[in-house]
C-alpha cells in the first residue's frame, strides 16, 4: 500500500506537471483564414455549388474561390469544369 503522504505528494507532482504543460505548449495559434484579408471573391459553376474565398489580394481571393468553386461543385454533384469568379471585391 502507498501511504497517504506519497500520495498526495505524487498526486502533487502530476498535477503541477500537467498545468506547466499546459502553459508552454509549442502549438501556434493562427487566425482563421481570412480574418484581415481585404479582399474577397466569389466563384460559381453552372449547376452546382460554387465557392467563396478570401485573400490578402483580388488575384489571391479569386484564385481560391475558384478553387473552392472546384472541389464544391464535384462534391455536389455539379459541373466544376464550368466555374467562374462573378463577384470580386476589396473592402
Amino acid at each position: 500500500m502507498i501511504n497517504r503522504c506519497s500520495l498526495w505528494g505524487m498526486l502533487t507532482l502530476i498535477g503541477l506537471s500537467l498545468t506547466l504543460g499546459a502553459g508552454c505548449s509549442s502549438r501556434k495559434h493562427y487566425p482563421p483564414s481570412g480574418v484581415g484579408d481585404a479582399c474577397y471573391a466569389k466563384a460559381l459553376p453552372t449547376v452546382g455549388e460554387g465557392g467563396l474565398a478570401w485573400g490578402s489580394s483580388l488575384n489571391m481571393a479569386r484564385q481560391k474561390s475558384l478553387n473552392n468553386c472546384i472541389r464544391y461543385a464535384g462534391r455536389s454533384g455539379g459541373t466544376p469544369d464550368t466555374c467562374q469568379v462573378v463577384l470580386a471585391k476589396c473592402r
